[in-house]
């Protein structure tokens, strides 16, 4: 990601300062780091000691990348190498000065919003505090502290792993952990990610790298205040309906040792910017914390719905203490009006339901989960989480799940969510394993980065779950982690586990209740809520790894498997090869080199002998790294396809379907859709098909194929189509009726036998197509054949394709002589989008597809390439 010099960051800073009264401001500050003199790590890395140019927000490994003192940690294969980095004490500090009406306030505090991990912070020479939660905001009082030029502020970062390693290795027995570092930093025996409130990805997962950071990784700010400020507002919705909402402004306001009266006005603004609500009064406050509820009311509010299912409209709350515009007397927070509930009905075979409910409409979940961005937090900025948010939206998903081995999103992702209607599951930062739930300490330090993570993020519509943690309830049960613990300390592993229900079964539970402003609280993904089965099918939510894990059945397994809400599964593929191009030579792109194992985390390093696996099940043996890419993508694209769709077509039985993962944190194989660059994957363009309003799954299966019509809006009249035909496009069989489908529902077509529809016509040479018609148009289809495509007889060389301009951007049409499957079109490295990819087209049809983007229509017809099955 491209970055500002300092100097111009700076500048760019300052003036921005100046829109801000004297009270607030992030700490105008330069910034310089260093390896702590005397750390160990010194005398293999000789000159880290001198006092460098930092860049705050930020990290170590991006501050050292800078200076070019490290390899870029994501080209070729620089991962062992960069270990000692995690295991070196670091040391950070800022100058900076206050202006003179800061410094004449009666109080004044620095706010750190992200510091990584174990820090110890001092200001002019004298200890401030003492951090070791890199996912808590961190607040010191430093009245009679500042001056008004020089101030220094120092920041000392511990390794995570010295700091920890000793008290794990202390242990009798030990808590399971992640994923082993294969580097030698840290002990595959006594792992620390575990203990450490630090993002449980920075130590390695099976999709990216291990890079243990330090740094200050959110910002910085300063705030001076006198007699009282407004620390907190949020909006509580009592009642609401079409006709009325009735709400509670909620505002903390903090008071100073004596006691008096303030002035309080609070006002709504609709989405169009209208002032619909005014109160105004005068309270007393006493010293310290006050809380203050104003009543508002709204006639006829406009609610906030989730893509596909209304307007994402939104009202401005503002709320100012003595008529002041002063950040520490006034704040402003943009809401949506929606109520929320997670409906868990019981049936009358003994399971149970899970369902989201918004304004009272159930809704199917469609969409996946989220990783982080990047290995580097402070990379990311706003643009690049746009991309995959709207890209999210593109492919009809509306819902995400934020996962929880990251970190908190900052603001921006969920005010994107927010406009763009996705609703949004939101982990608390468990990744997996066991935490030490028993230590009153560590419950302590959860609880609190807990409130002030809802505490910020509450207000977003976005969000409507939190869940305590991923797979750690599963993994103690099902996994062996109870097991092994309870076989070898039985009184030991009953303080784990009681430590795990006190943490995510009541204190986070609580701080949700108390904070969250209604939205619902899980306790583990996947779970029924510490019910006795926690991956359970027909109860609470479910993770399915049967395909690709263990014990990596076909992906037809997928239709054996219907869940109440499928929270996880996934297939892998490699990005595209221009992105490979980032990371590895051609020489490089082999399955088998240094370089591209070190890409490929599943089974460190040994994935893609489960990729080739699947790859051979479906499709044959690839010919070479460019087809392995390929048939990667194509595989990931068809069995999510066929998962995702059975789980549409189950409901109301199934409610949610959510595949593993929407996006990267470095360029290497995943199981994403869209890649780090965020080049969308063939899964990407299929998604926008299978998660479509309305859909046909038509879900072949042991010698047969069931039908059913998918429509998540309002009835609709249509026709459905089903053609046999052969490869060369004669139809043997023909089938068309009008259907009224059902509202939010399926309408189920019927079971179809191979024998039926193939009538004694060769399997390797026969489709069936599976159309819905609107209004004479195809709007939905699904080709169905009879053998795996590696056995399908596809004429070769089927395709022609031509490209030009057609008014704002470029139009290739592709025609197809015969049956064509999997066309993928590529253009390299060229900056294009591509409206439509992945494409069956049927014998003589013709396909329009356009292209946009800063290339000339020369480059474009020298970079084109259109890979299909029939040529391989």
């Amino acid at each position: 990601m491209h970055r500002l010099p300092l100097a111009v960051r700076l500048l760019l800073l300052m003036i921005a300062l100046g829109a801000f009264p004297a009270g607030a401001a992030p700490l105008q500050a330069q910034w310089e780091f260093r390896l702590l003199p005397g750390d160990a790590q010194g005398a293999a890395h000789p000159g880290l000691q001198q006092w460098r140019a930092a860049t705050v927000p930020g990290s170590v490994h991006t501050d050292l990348l800078a200076h070019e003192l490290i390899r870029d940690p994501y080209v070729g294969a620089p991962e062992a190498e960069l270990q000692w980095i995690g295991l070196a004490d670091w040391e950070y500090r800022a100058r900076f000065d206050v202006d003179a009406a800061s410094l004449a306030k009666a109080h004044a505090e620095l706010r750190f919003d992200g510091l990584d991990t174990y820090a110890e912070v001092t200001l002019n020479g004298k200890p401030l505090l003492r951090a070791d939660n890199a996912h808590r905001t961190w607040r010191a009082r430093v009245e009679g502290r500042l001056r008004a030029k020089g101030n220094e502020l120092q920041i000392v970062f511990r390794s995570p792993i010295r700091t920890l390693l000793p008290g794990v290795q202390a242990m009798p027995h030990r808590i399971a952990g992640n994923y082993p570092s294969p580097y030698g930093d840290e002990p595959k025996d006594a792992m620390i990610g575990n203990f450490a409130r630090k993002p449980a990805y920075h130590f390695g997962w099976d999709w990216g790298p291990r890079y243990v950071t330090a740094g200050v990784w959110r910002g910085v700010d300063l705030q001076a205040w006198g007699a009282h400020r407004l620390t907190d507002l949020a909006v509580r919705t009592d009642a609401l309906d079409a006709e009325k909402a009735k709400l509670a402004v909620v505002l903390q306001v903090e008071q100073d040792a004596v006691a008096g009266p303030v002035a309080v006005d609070v006002e709504v603004r609709d989405p169009d910017g209208r002032s619909v609500a005014r109160v105004q009064r005068t309270i007393e406050l006493k010293a310290g914390r006050n809380s203050v509820d104003v009543p508002v009311e709204l006639a006829k509010p406009r609610r906030w719905w989730p893509v596909g299912h209304g307007a994402q409209d939104r009202y401005t709350v503002q709320a100012r203490l003595d008529g002041s515009a002063d950040p520490v007397l006034a704040r402003e927070q943009r809401i949506g009006l929606r109520t929320v509930e997670l409906r868990r009905e019981q049936d009358d075979k003994g399971g149970q339901g899970f369902a989201f409910v918004i304004n009272g409409m159930p809704i199917f979940a469609k969409g996946a989960n989220v990783i982080p961005f990047d290995a580097f937090p402070a990379r990311v900025d706003a643009a690049r989480l746009r991309q995959v948010l709207v890209a999210a939206r593109d492919a009809n998903m509306n819902m995400l799940r934020n996962w929880g081995g990251g970190y908190y999103e900052d603001d921006a992702f969920f005010d994107i969510a927010d406009e763009l209607g996705l609703l949004v599951w939101q982990d608390f930062m468990f990744g997996g394993g066991m935490q030490p739930g028993y230590d009153p300490a560590f419950r302590a330090s959860v609880v609190a980065e807990a409130r002030d993570n809802v505490r910020r993020l509450r207000h977003h519509p976005s969000i409507v779950l939190w869940c305590g943690n991923n797979e750690e309830e599963t993994a103690w049960k099902d996994w062996g982690h109870g097991r092994d613990l309870k076989a070898a300390d039985p009184a030991f592993a009953a303080k784990v586990w009681q430590g795990y229900v006190d943490l995510f079964g009541n204190d986070l539970r609580q701080v949700v209740s108390e904070d969250g402003l209604g939205v619902p609280y899980w306790s583990s993904s996947p779970s029924n809520d510490l019910d006795e089965k926690a991956n359970d099918s027909t109860r609470g939510d479910k993770h399915y790894w049967q395909v690709w894990g263990n014990p990596a059945l076909p992906v037809q397994a997928y239709l054996r498997e219907t869940p109440r809400f499928m929270s996880e599964y996934g297939l892998q593929a490699w990005p595209a090869v221009a992105t490979v191009d980032q990371i590895a030579t051609r020489a490089e792109q082999r399955i088998d080199s240094p370089v591209i194992r070190a890409h490929q985390k599943f089974m460190a390093g040994e994935g893609n002998t489960r990729l080739l696996h699947y790859i051979e099940l479906g499709y044959g043996t690839p010919k070479d790294f460019e087809d392995f890419v390929y048939l990667s993508q194509v595989m990931q694209a068809d069995g999510i396809a066929l998962a995702a769709l059975h789980h549409r077509a189950s409901r109301p039985y199934t409610m949610g379907s959510l595949y593993w993962q929407l996006n990267d944190v470095w360029p290497g194989a995943s199981w994403s859709s869209v890649d780090y660059f965020g080049r969308w994957k063939a899964l990407h363009y299929a998604a926008r098909r299978f998660f479509a309003p309305v859909a046909v799954a038509a879900l072949r299966d042991e010698g047969s194929t069931r039908v059913r019509l998918i429509n998540d809006g309002a009835a609709l009249d249509a026709r459905w189509r089903l053609r046999v035909m052969d490869v060369e496009g004669k139809v043997l069989r023909r089938r068309e009726q009008a259907m009224t489908l059902t509202a939010a529902g399926v309408t189920d077509i019927g079971t179809y036998a191979d024998a039926e529809l193939l009538a004694g016509a060769d399997p390797a040479r026969t489709v069936a197509v599976f159309e819905l018609l609107q209004d004479g148009k195809v709007t939905a289809r699904q080709v169905v054949g009879f053998v795996e495509a590696k056995d399908q007889v596809l004429p070769r060389q089927q395709l022609t394709s031509t490209l030009a301009i057609d008014g704002d951007h470029y139009r290739l049409r592709l025609h197809s002589a015969a049956l064509v499957r999997a066309a993928w079109i590529d253009f390299g490295a060229l900056d294009v989008q591509v409206e439509d990819n992945l494409l069956d087209l049927l014998p003589g049809e013709t396909r329009d597809i356009a292209v946009r983007g800063p290339v000339d229509l020369a480059a474009l017809r020298e970079a084109l390439k259109v890979k299909t099955l029939n040529d391989r």
